[in-house]
């Protein structure tokens, strides 16, 4: 008889350390693929972050260089003029956002002055927090999203871009300014409807609600509407004066709920011809934008009657600048520089933690990436008093 043949196999043994390799190759790989999705999802929060980042300055230092524009000289040199030579229609103590002898203003949230440590919660609260000056009751009304610890700004002028005045009509005191119809579009400058403008040569601007509006025959009349309370006291003459659409914007950060972020909010004070001022509904331009923080840059010369020298060799807070002249309308007509800063965060988590942006902001370890921007903008013309 032959021998029997020995069955060949695994053992326990050789199979148990198959298994060990096995698992020790898998925990391997997927220590790669985390690391590499935690880097993924790193580099998209950056790339989220800095994109957000440059459409907020964008907006912010655009609108901000535009404060003071009103016509081929600035708000300084009209009110350097003995007397003033800018004008406006409407009422001195009325809606704050018709207050266009004062081009910029800001409003400092308590207790995030330099030096004041920032703190971030999880989830911003909102609408509770004082400012000084106090913020006026109708931007409260119509800022009510606006997070807690984030400085304001307010800013009015005229739009860059206006149409030269072909015709004055009607009376002096009630005029009629007609422009060629084909340039409607460059008046509107993106609103529907516009009912406040301003009329500017390089002497004289006057601020104005229209009573009546007609782009396809290119006039716009004044006559007697909601938010005028005086008449025309200057003369314009046709070829040398530009009709321009009068702006007034409020910057906020504000916080929606549903959403779960916070954003850079604008909300506009518009009325159509011959009808009241509304505040338009508050408009998100950008995510991610979880504080603001402003200093303003004024003259070395405080003096309201005399031009600015050029030199800005004092910064300070919106509260520094309310005590350092009286009336205060004077001292923001003295701010000649903007610095701003923003802390943006990444809308989804993106690492299991992160470092703070700056020593002096503690954020909350939800995983979001952050970074603070920081910027010093000259406000138009200003530096210089032309």
């Amino acid at each position: 008889m032959s021998p029997r043949e020995r069955v060949r196999g695994l053992s326990l043994i050789e199979l148990m350390i198959a298994m060990v390799i096995g698992l020790v190759l898998l925990l391997g790989l997927m220590q790669v693929f985390a690391a590499s999705r935690t880097a993924s999802r790193l580099s998209e929060g950056l790339a989220r972050v800095q994109e957000n980042g440059r459409f907020a300055m964008d907006y912010l230092q655009r609108d901000l260089r535009m404060a003071g524009h009103f016509g081929c000289v600035n708000d300084q040199s009209h009110n350097v003029q003995s007397p003033g030579s800018m004008h406006t229609t409407f009422d001195a103590g009325g809606h704050p956002a018709l207050d266009f002898m004062q081009s910029i203003q800001g409003f400092e949230a308590a207790d995030t002055e330099p030096g004041k440590p920032l703190t971030l919660s999880a989830t911003p609260s909102t609408g509770g927090i004082e400012y000084t000056p106090a913020l006026p009751t109708e931007y409260a009304e119509a800022l009510t999203n606006r997070v807690d610890g984030s400085d304001i700004v307010a800013l009015r002028f005229l739009v860059p871009d206006g149409v030269p005045v072909t015709l004055v009509g009607g009376t002096d005191d009630k005029p009629v300014f007609n422009f060629d119809s084909s340039r409607w579009a460059v008046l509107q400058s993106g609103v529907e409807a516009p009912g406040l403008f301003g009329v500017a040569d390089c002497l004289t601007a006057t601020m104005f609600q229209a009573g009546e509006v007609s782009g396809s025959a290119g006039t716009v009349t004044f006559e007697s509407a909601p938010n005028n309370t005086g008449s025309f006291t200057s003369l314009y003459t046709p070829g040398q004066a530009m009709l321009y659409r009068a702006e007034s914007v409020v910057y906020y950060i504000g916080y929606d709920a549903t959403t779960k972020q916070s954003s850079l909010y604008r909300v506009r004070f518009s009325a159509k011809p011959g009808e009241a001022l509304v505040a338009v509904a508050p408009e998100a331009l950008v995510e991610g934008v979880r504080n603001m923080q402003l200093l303003y840059g004024q003259d070395r010369s405080l003096s309201a009657a005399s031009p600015p020298t050029g030199y800005i060799d004092r910064q300070g807070t919106a509260a520094d600048v309310e005590a350092s002249i009286t009336p205060a309308a004077d001292a923001w007509r003295r701010v000649g520089a903007v610095q701003l800063g923003l802390v943006l965060e990444s809308p989804d988590p993106s690492a299991a933690a992160q470092a703070n942006a700056d020593a002096a902001l503690t954020a909350p370890t939800d995983g979001r990436f952050r970074t603070v921007y920081q910027t010093t903008i000259a406000v138009r013309n200003r530096l210089y008093g032309n």
